[in-house]
């Protein structure tokens, strides 16, 4: 069994060039966490999206899918900038939440306060496509 010898340099010129990859795949599509429960009444989904505004949120049902897409600019990272971490996310998403049989999407809203966007759904029957406006708390 042979042993390779450690070179410090090369192994951060491999990370470097490893985190650059990573950076690319992460501006370019990534999902915001979301929690998805039900409550008397209903479902709630909510969903972590600091940093957005209500304008660059979409939010369209259709049967029992939701699809919840968006743009977060990158304005805050300064050029030439070499990230040792990175786990705030720009740029464009978009991610499906299939709800089980028994929540009415038509009757569904959507409220962003303090960057997380709230989906409440209500029990019922029926279904079809409807773009669900957010409503905004003043300042926002």
């Amino acid at each position: 069994m042979g042993f390779t010898h450690w070179n410090q340099g090369q192994c951060r010129e491999e990370l470097s060039s490893l985190n650059a990859s990573n950076l690319f795949m992460s501006e370019s599509n990534w999902s915001p966490n979301t929690d998805v429960y039900e409550q008397e009444g209903g479902l709630v989904i909510r969903v972590e999206i600091a940093g957005m505004r209500r304008e660059d949120l979409q939010l369209k049902a259709e049967g029992n899918l939701l699809r919840i897409s968006g743009m977060r600019p990158d304005q805050s990272r300064p050029s030439r900038s070499k990230f040792l971490l990175m786990e705030v996310h720009f740029g464009y998403f978009e991610t499906s939440i299939e709800l089980p049989s028994g929540y009415d999407l038509d009757e569904a809203r959507a409220l962003y306060e303090n960057g997380f966007l709230m989906i409440e759904v209500p029990s019922a029957s029926g279904a079809s496509t409807k773009h669900i406006q957010i409503e905004s708390i003043a300042g926002q």
